[in-house]
Parts: C-alpha cells; structure tokens; sequence
C-alpha cells in the first residue's frame, strides 16, 4: 500500500494499530477520573469543603494539555506523527508510581502535569494520523471512530479503577493498572505503528495536480505554508468560523471538568457508594464514546453545523439536569443526556476545522484547536471551583457549566458555518 492511497478501508490496519492507541490513550486519563476525586480528602489530604485545591489538578492539566496541543501539531510537521507519539508515552511512565507514592496532594498535581503533556502529545497525533490516511468524505466517521475508542477508555477505566481500589487499595490499584497501559501503549508504538506524515504530503501534492470536486472553504488570502503565528491568528480571530469553533470547543471543556472535579465528590456526598459513582460517571464516558460511532458519520451526510449547535445546547440540558433531581437513576439519565450532547458535538467540531483547513498545516490547526479546547480544563476547573467555593454549594458549579454551554452554543450559531465540502462548496 502506497503513502499516495487515502480510505479507512485501504488503511485498515494503520487505522486499527491508532484506534488502540486512543484507547489507551483514554486509559491513561480514566484512571485519574474516579478515585483520585472522590477519595482526594482520605488519601491524599485535601480538607474538606477545598474546592479550589480540589480543582487545582485539572487546572494544571488543562493548561500543560493545551500547550503541549499547540506544541505537538507543529512538531509533527517536522518529525513526524510516530516520534510525537512515542515522546508522550515515554514521559507517561512516571504518572502511576508518582500516584502510588503521593505523601500529598501536591504529587497528584505534579503527576496530572505529566498526564497533561502524555495526553497532548498522544491524543492529538492519534486524532492527526488518522485524518492523514482517512479520506475527505470520511472526516467524520474518522473522528467519531477516534473519540468513540478515546472515550471508551476513558469509562472502562474510571469504573475498573473504582473496582481496583476497593479490591486492592487506591493507590495499588491505580499503580498496577497504570503501569500495564503504559508500558503496552509504548511497546505497540515501537513495533507497530507507522508514520502518517507522508499521507499528509502526498494529499497536498496531490491537490495541486488535481482539486478535489467540491472544494473546501479554506480560509482566504493565506500562504501555503503560513507561520505558526498565522495559524494561531486565524484559529483564534481572524476566520470567524474557526474562531467559534476554538471557542465552542473551549467551552465544551467546562463540562469534562465539571465530570471530573465535581461530579464525583457531589455523588459521593448525595450518598451514592465508590461503585455506584463510578458507573454514573462512567454512563456519561459510554454515553458519549458509543453515539459518536452514530453522530460522527451522521455529519458526513447531513453537516457539521447543527449537531455542533444542538450538540452544546443538549449537553448543557443534561448538566443543569443533574442536580435538579436525586437517586441513582436519574443521575444516569441526566448523565446519559450530557453524554449524548458531546457526542453530537465533539467529534464534529474537530471534524468542522479539518474540514477548511488544508493539509499542509492542517496538523497545526488540529493542534490549535486543541490548544483553545483544553484550556477549557483549566478555564473551566478554575470556574467551576469558584462557583462553588463562592456560594459554599457544590450545585453552583453546576449552572456555571450550564449556562456557559448554552451560551456558547448560541455563538457559534450565530458565527459558525456548515463547513461539509459537499453541502457548502467553496
């Protein structure tokens, strides 16, 4: 098989090889999503009621994980996909021992720092690679493919890391299970994973031979190869139709932070047990990874634009649910509804900016985005923390996230565009 063949199906087994390693890649987060929260005041000394420094961990990953983003698209630009990769796992090696070993609360910071550049750094290439050897027509079902085995990582793993600690003890179980994602994602990118930057090269060579038949509304009056400045001003203002994506996909982030930070110690306080909270939270990751398999091919045949819209709208609905009601059931089906709106939204706004973004810097605005997406962590970790320690309520937190994901939705109505090169050709 040639660099110069694009398709799912002529690359099948490079695909596969980069859908394990999100899998692992969303292993390596989930493992941080349950207990760490839930069980931060009795095993690693936050005080209770310390919302703030109960945040302060996703904040430090939210900040290192967008830059690292922005870092990672260019970089592949120079060394390629696989070298990118493998940097990430590398530095992920330290994350389970530093998590086993924490004296205090200070270690889980300093090892989310890590999980920030690992997570930057391998996401983004698998989210990359297989968009390099994946066709126009297929941008969303690639992305929807991509998130959908990220984010089955990421709930199979917050709920074996629940079972994990009461069997073995948080900190043992998190070491084991830590350990046997990162040293099999590193071993399966040595020997099987290949570089896809040539995929990429030769789909720019081959634009200019010959244009595709509905050409994409690339941003106008750009350099071929524009500086990472010029990337960076067009993701973030210049193109208003990518700058309310970068914003949408921000926002968004606000919910991932509420899920991890807040949602396990409200559960936990509502009276629900370590299990129990482990598979509400986990309902919203399964929610959102198995529709993605339905709502990224969906924006193949009926656009981008309005499941991004209705996307924010529903996932906002679904937060604002939450503390609306109590028991374990209707947490799930509050959980469930946010699910679904992300997965309306999530794969296809990562598929919105590939979409009118050319292949030769393609990586670096895939890599922007991210950039603006995961500082929603932070953004939203640092919101969402003083919403609560403002009012002393844990449901504040809650209407912060709402209400921004609404708000959010209604700019990028009013800003964004169907991107679909076929439903809105240049």
């Amino acid at each position: 098989m040639t660099a110069l063949v694009l398709g799912i199906r002529e690359n099948l087994t490079q695909f596969s090889h980069q859908l394990i390693q999100v899998l692992l890649v969303g292993f390596a987060i989930g493992m941080t999503r349950t207990v760490i929260p839930a069980l931060a005041e009795s095993e690693f000394g936050v005080a209770q009621g310390s919302f703030l420094l109960l945040s302060a961990f996703v904040v430090a990953f939210g900040v290192v994980k967008a830059v690292m983003n922005f870092v990672a698209g260019r970089l592949s630009e120079r060394i390629g996909r696989k070298q990118v990769l493998l940097m990430g796992w590398i530095i992920a090696l330290p994350i389970p021992v530093m998590i086993w070993a924490a004296p205090n609360w200070g270690w889980i910071v300093a090892a989310t720092v890590l999980l920030g550049i690992n997570q930057g750094l391998c996401w983004s290439m698998t989210q990359t690679a297989k968009l390099d050897i994946t066709r126009a027509d297929q941008r969303g079902l690639t992305m929807g493919l991509n998130e959908f085995s990220g984010y089955v990582g990421v709930a199979l793993a917050g709920v074996i890391t629940a079972y994990a600690a009461e069997a073995l003890g948080a900190r043992l179980g998190l070491l084991v299970f830590g350990l046997v994602v990162v040293v099999t994602a590193l071993v399966l990118t040595v020997v099987w994973v290949e570089d896809t930057l040539p995929w990429a090269q030769a789909e720019t060579a081959a634009h200019k031979l010959n244009a595709p038949k509905f050409l994409p509304r690339y941003p106008q009056n750009v350099v071929e190869h524009p500086s990472t400045r010029q990337v960076f001003v067009l993701m973030s203002w210049r193109d208003k139709r990518l700058a309310a994506l970068s914003q949408a996909g921000l926002v968004e982030k606000f919910v991932d932070a509420l899920v991890w930070v807040i949602l396990p110690v409200f559960l936990l306080a509502q009276g629900a047990s370590l299990t129990e909270m482990g598979w509400i939270v986990g309902i919203y990751g399964f929610v959102w990874a198995g529709s993605q398999l339905f709502t990224g091919r969906l924006s193949d045949h009926v656009g981008r634009f309005w499941p991004n819209v209705l996307g924010m709208w529903i996932c906002g609905a679904g937060v604002a649910l939450i503390p609306l009601g109590d028991g374990a059931l209707w947490w799930s089906l509050a959980a469930g509804v946010a699910g679904f709106g992300m997965a309306l939204l999530y794969p296809n706004l990562g598929a919105s900016v590939a979409d009118i973004t050319p292949p030769a810097w393609r990586g670096s605005a895939i890599g922007i985005y991210r950039f603006w997406r995961d500082l929603g962590y932070g953004i939203g970790a640092l919101g969402l923390g003083l919403a609560a320690y403002l009012t002393g309520v844990l449901d504040a937190s809650f209407w912060f996230v709402a209400l921004s994901m609404f708000a959010s939705g209604a700019l990028l109505f009013f800003w964004g565009e169907e991107t679909h090169p076929r439903l809105n050709p240049a």
